[in-house]
């Protein structure tokens, strides 16, 4: 079938990634509530916070290699089996040690589920539509971060924390089962054989990363990434030494998503109004000015408001690295190039919270979010040095008409 001929696949994805993304993101409190019920302090919360990212860390350049050279759909259901094992697993582990395992196990099964998924937006979009299609593809992820930290957050009562925790936990294990249900045949029969390469002609992973537009790419995910993982858990711990209920955590959390759900779903006329530099450098600069603002002891009525215009921010960078990084590499790599992608962000998601554990241990909780404004204005940095391109595509964000183009990967509108 031609790529983008149907859409009915993506509106199925969505709603399966939605399901997944919402366990994970129940559970990343929940673990985090659980663990601290357990008697762990700040640094054991960002050790079992890494350890999510540790597996998926090592495994996702192989996952992508067997991705560019066969099917993507297989690894959905293998990842939804993963994250609801692990979620479950989790609520009935008894030590911090088990904890951190099965929190291992469920970054294994997202990291699958991700890996697969974006290879499958990749491979069944035309080229004017990538930017679109991942726009619209991440919208599922930020439905999960809008009503699982909800969910965590009415379930987890602050009186019993090591009972109901483990509940929302075993809740989220049997939510990502539902993923199921989406993803029968959920892949054309036609893209998998047409995207693939010989093995012996593999694009060694150094010629992947010195293609224009990986690095670049790599890095804005990775702090946008890093700057929601330490938000997710992290917040929870703020909002214990301020006196924050746990449902207003909750709340303020699915607060951030929605913003980023309404960024995502106005992607398009920004980039055609702003362009892609200009929208990039912005909202990271912001980005960074509204994580280091976290750290002041503000009401919950301020601090809802940074996290609503934080979550704005915060939504551009994903969907549009992705397109960045597919388009940027070499051919026959794409989903090698995506896993890279997502080794920086895994990369980032264990060097994080460690370092946000180490470093809240030593000048307190709030201290990691300024580190997480230092590590966007970076980005914003990038992105503001990455230059334009001469050639302009026109029909707006994504059209190119097939033609790969891998210079700039910050351009403005098209160019990707």
């Amino acid at each position: 079938m031609r790529p983008g001929g149907n859409r009915g696949w993506l509106l199925r994805l969505v709603i399966a990634f939605g399901f997944a993304q919402g366990a994970v993101s129940m559970a990343r409190p929940a673990v985090s509530y659980r663990a601290l019920a357990l008697g762990a302090d700040e640094r054991a919360v960002g050790v079992i916070a890494g350890v999510y990212a540790l597996l998926p860390l090592f495994a996702a350049v192989p996952l992508g290699r067997r991705t560019d050279h066969g099917r993507c759909a297989p690894l959905l259901p293998f990842g939804v089996v993963l994250i609801s094992g692990g979620c479950a697993l989790s609520g009935v582990a008894g030590s911090l040690w088990s904890m951190a395992l099965w929190s291992g196990v469920m970054g294994l099964g997202h990291l699958c589920f991700v890996i697969g998924a974006q290879s499958l937006v990749a491979r069944q979009s035309a080229p004017h539509e990538q930017d679109r299609n991942f726009g619209h593809f991440t919208i599922g992820a930020s439905l999960g971060q809008l009503v699982g930290p909800i969910a965590a957050g009415t379930l987890i009562d602050g009186s019993d924390m090591a009972r109901s925790s483990a509940l929302a936990l075993v809740v989220a294990g049997a939510g990502a089962a539902v993923a199921f249900t989406s993803l029968w045949r959920i892949e054309h029969p036609g893209t998998s054989a047409t995207s693939r390469t010989a093995r012996g002609d593999r694009v060694p992973v150094v010629r992947i990363l010195r293609a224009r537009g990986v690095p670049a790419g790599i890095l804005v995910s990775l702090s946008v990434l890093s700057a929601t993982d330490i938000l997710t858990a992290y917040l929870p711990v703020v909002g214990e030494h301020r006196g924050i209920a746990p449902s207003v955590i909750g709340l303020l959390l699915s607060l951030r998503a929605a913003a980023t759900i309404a960024c995502r779903l106005v992607l398009t006329p920004l980039l055609r109004l702003v362009g892609r530099t200009a929208l990039l450098t912005v909202t990271c600069l912001l980005a960074a000015l509204l994580c280091a603002g976290i750290a002041v002891p503000v009401p919950v009525w301020a601090l809802a408001v940074m996290l609503a215009a934080l979550g704005f921010c915060l939504g551009v960078g994903q969907p549009l690295s992705m397109t960045t990084v597919v388009q940027a590499a070499p051919d026959g790599a794409r989903s090698t190039a995506l896993a890279l992608r997502l080794t920086g962000n895994r990369l980032g998601q264990v060097a994080a919270p460690a370092a946000a554990g180490l470093i809240a241990g030593i000048a307190g909780v709030a201290a990691p979010f300024v580190m997480l404004g230092g590590l966007l204005l970076l980005s914003s940095g990038v992105a503001l040095r990455s230059p334009e391109r001469a050639a302009r595509g026109g029909g707006g964000p994504g059209s190119g008409g097939g033609v790969r183009r891998t210079r700039s990967p910050l351009g403005r509108k098209s160019d990707i």
